[in-house]
């Protein structure tokens, strides 16, 4: 691997404020600052642009006009294949086997660290950078790196970096954790003169435009969405559901079926082809198996240990026990039983604002 300099960082910038005043603040420290916008959709000549996303056409060039104004290098960088494989394909198989991803942790993981370090790498920078809201520790002791929460406990990203590696958090910087709030960030831009200080925060995923998943998921993937059964938690048959891609675990409204009762999605066994419904009761449990996991403060869980976990991005800290079943996953017995846990998401674990780790969801119970 060439020589990397220390002094040198590529902030990923994804037109938005955050990753604009992220470039500003590093500049400002002394860094050497190299401006880099992912093109991980769309191609030009395609219809899709949005104002407040960081796929569209608008983020490139909102991003080329913070770079001009910072006085900073600025490069447009494909990353469109490697985006697919590991975040729009894997967001499609995990619908269609009965499962609900995040695509913004896999995105996070593979794409805006993993292949930006290697770039930045190819760039002679040793340093990443982006906007998230979250700190970035070196811990005297260990040696190792950890994660806190941000200032901006409204604005804390730390939920979706648990799956960041040693060998990655080394190379990353994340320069607003220090923050109290988004209000500093944009007063910011704003003294800067910056276009984007006014730009509405990103909302749902980026390259599902219209929120309309099933409809992507159907045309992004050449297998027929076949209709199947709604049943009761006894096996009892209720009606048709239109697909398994349409439902989510706890899911109540648009589900197209009337019972004369509240119904709710309380399991979907995608071997049958069925959606399971439920009570609000149902959709309750108190335990949880999860695989795929990563621990920040040591590389294995040896023994149980008492954590407060989250089952979902803005799902308020729960009281748990974490216990190992094997070297790749984690039992999670809650102090209270927790609503909707859902095969797919994550379940991410804190000692207090350190992070110490998560995993994917693959079953719940009681």
């Amino acid at each position: 691997m060439k020589s990397l300099d220390k002094n040198k960082v590529v902030v990923g910038m994804s037109g938005g404020v955050d990753s604009s005043v992220a470039a500003y603040l590093l500049k400002k420290q002394g860094y050497e600052v190299i401006g880099v916008t992912m093109k991980v959709w769309k191609d030009e000549s395609e219809d899709y642009d949005r104002d407040d996303g960081c796929c569209g056409l608008s983020a490139v060039e909102d991003a080329r006009r913070v770079a001009n104004k910072l006085e900073i290098p600025f490069y447009v960088m494909n990353f469109k294949s490697v985006f697919k494989e590991k975040v729009i394909d894997y967001f499609v198989d995990e619908y269609l086997s009965g499962r609900t991803p995040n695509p913004c942790i896999a995105c996070n993981k593979y794409i805006k660290f993993q292949e930006l370090i290697h770039k930045a790498h190819s760039l002679g920078a040793y340093y990443v950078a982006t906007g998230h809201y979250a700190k970035i520790i070196e811990e005297e002791i260990t040696g190792r790196f950890s994660i806190r929460k941000s200032s901006a406990e409204a604005k804390d990203q730390t939920y979706t970096l648990y799956n960041l590696t040693q060998d990655q958090l080394k190379y990353i910087l994340m320069p607003l954790g220090e923050y109290s709030s988004k209000d500093e960030i944009r007063d910011i831009a704003k003294e800067l003169g910056l276009d984007v200080a006014n730009k509405p925060d990103s909302q749902e995923i980026c390259f599902v435009p219209d929120n309309d998943y099933g409809s992507f998921i159907e045309k992004n993937d050449d297998k027929d969405i076949v209709p199947g059964d709604f049943v009761d938690t006894q096996g009892n048959v209720l009606g048709k559901h239109r697909g398994i891609i349409y439902y989510t675990i706890g899911q109540r409204k648009g589900l197209g079926i009337s019972l004369g009762r509240p119904a709710y999605v309380v399991d979907i066994r995608p071997e049958k082809n069925q959606v399971v419904l439920g009570e609000n009761k149902d959709v309750f449990s108190d335990r949880l198996i999860a695989q795929d996991i990563n621990f920040l403060p040591f590389d294995r869980l040896e023994h149980p240990i008492n954590i407060e976990a989250k089952i979902r991005y803005s799902a308020k800290p729960a009281q748990a026990i974490v216990y190992p079943i094997d070297e790749n996953t984690v039992g999670l017995e809650f102090d209270t039983p927790q609503r909707a846990i859902t095969p797919g998401q994550a379940v991410v674990f804190y000692d207090g604002d350190t992070l110490i780790g998560g995993g994917t969801i693959v079953k719940s119970g009681k």
